[in-house]
């Protein structure tokens, strides 16, 4: 089964898999004993490019942590494993808690794995930070009120956010709307509200033709040939895996690219294969929370792209920052509820209420938890050039854009939520 960001599978698929004994999650109390910290996330398939950059951040993070005295005063140590079916990683997650006693569990990418893996997550009473995994079944909630899962940002906030750009720099300048997004809750919510937010607005517009490709079709010719023949003025697309570029190429090649108005909110997750020999300038492109080439980042963000880019001869993208967030907010959390009980080690549940509301500097800016447990962060997106000294494409210009305007608040309907708030154009 190949594996993505999004929901590819029903929450159903938990029914049928392992699950964790009621056991109490007990973390080690000793502070001479090293803090064991879980990390599920892919290493090998369609999200493995996304689930290394995630690894390496946490890496990078503990080495600093641990040159400098640990995580209150403990060493930190990382037991990592695999995120794969929601089956497998369950049973791995189980593990983890069970058999490694590590203190906590980060990771997970697929908001399908991330569905499954929740309700066991509140069985076992196992403090769990997700990457970019949510609870959502579409767009809708189904664990509102957890007590040990932190969940990330909402799946629909880059859409939101280029929806609100395309009204912002192209208002009057298209019609016509076509559509090429992957065939699984994502893309059809991201498409869905693309068009709700333009109906929100009262722009003009006709969907001249949906494209569906599955998740890891690679011959996008028929799709290329049907957004051809529809001549649309603009197309919308969140693709994010591998078949991002291939489509470009062949975009390219179909002369498509020329004269529309592209908008791909989720491209950043592919950014060093957009090549500039086929992907075009003035594209509308997301690097959702981390843009590696800010010029407004922190001097820890400059850091870590530096040595990222010295140790992996590559550039990072945004499962990095969503990695970081996991355990620098975990840290902050340790450290905080340590203070409070006048030094000692602190409690899970003191370290879950000190998560509640704690807000940091990511690596893509600020960041934080809300009350329900869902993830606040800084998105960014802007328009693509040709102007650097890299073989793929930057940002020319572009904009960053908190969570709290693009995404649903507690309790809220998704759709209802969009007709009543209160975006900035």
């Amino acid at each position: 089964m190949e594996l993505s960001r999004r929901t590819l599978l029903k929450s159903g698929a938990a029914a049928g898999a392992l699950a964790v004994s009621g056991t109490v999650f007990a973390p080690a109390i000793a502070q001479n004993k090293p803090l064991r910290i879980g990390i599920l996330a892919p290493r090998s398939g369609i999200a493995a490019a996304p689930g290394l950059n995630g690894i390496r951040a946490t890496q990078w993070a503990v080495d600093r942590y641990n040159a400098q005295g640990g995580i209150g005063g403990r060493k930190v140590e990382l037991v990592i494993d695999d995120e794969s079916s929601p089956k497998d990683t369950i049973e791995r997650f189980s593990k983890l808690v069970q058999q490694e006693s590590v203190d906590c569990v980060q990771g997970i990418i697929s908001t399908g794995v991330g569905l499954a893996l929740g309700p066991v997550v509140e069985e076992a009473r196992a403090l769990t930070l997700y990457w970019d995994g949510t609870t959502q079944d579409g767009v809708d909630e189904k664990i509102p009120n957890p007590r040990y899962l932190f969940r990330s940002t909402d799946n629909e906030c880059e859409a939101v956010m280029s929806s609100l750009l395309t009204i912002k720099y192209w208002k009057g300048k298209f019609v016509t709307v076509a559509g090429i997004n992957p065939d699984y809750s994502y893309g059809r919510n991201n498409m869905a509200a693309f068009i709700a937010i333009l109906d929100r607005f009262g722009l003009e517009h006709k969907v001249v033709t949906e494209q569906w490709p599955k998740v890891g079709t690679m011959d996008l010719t028929s799709h290329v040939a049907a957004l051809k023949a529809a001549k649309p003025d603009l197309i919308f697309s969140s693709l994010l895996f591998a078949d991002l570029p291939v489509f470009m190429k062949q975009a390219h090649a179909a002369g498509l690219t020329e004269g529309t108005k592209l908008v791909f909110p989720a491209a950043g997750w592919q950014h060093t294969l957009m090549k500039k020999e086929f992907t075009p300038e003035g594209m509308l492109f997301g690097h959702n929370t981390l843009y590696f080439a800010n010029p407004n980042a922190s001097a820890l963000a400059k850091e870590f792209v530096a040595w990222y880019e010295k140790t992996y001869d590559d550039y990072p993208e945004w499962e990095a920052d969503r990695a970081y967030f996991a355990i620098a907010s975990y840290k902050e959390a340790v450290e905080k509820a340590m203070k409070a009980k006048g030094g000692s080690w602190p409690s899970q549940d003191d370290i879950i209420d000190a998560l509640e509301g704690l807000s940091i500097e990511s690596l893509g800016g600020k960041s934080g938890w809300r009350k329900d447990h869902i993830a606040d962060q800084t998105f960014v997106q802007g328009f693509t050039t040709h102007n650097n000294k890299y073989d793929f494409v930057t940002l020319g210009t572009f904009e960053t854009r908190y969570s709290t305007e693009l995404q649903k608040p507690p309790g809220a309907n998704f759709w209802e939520w969009i007709k009543t708030a209160h975006f900035n154009v």
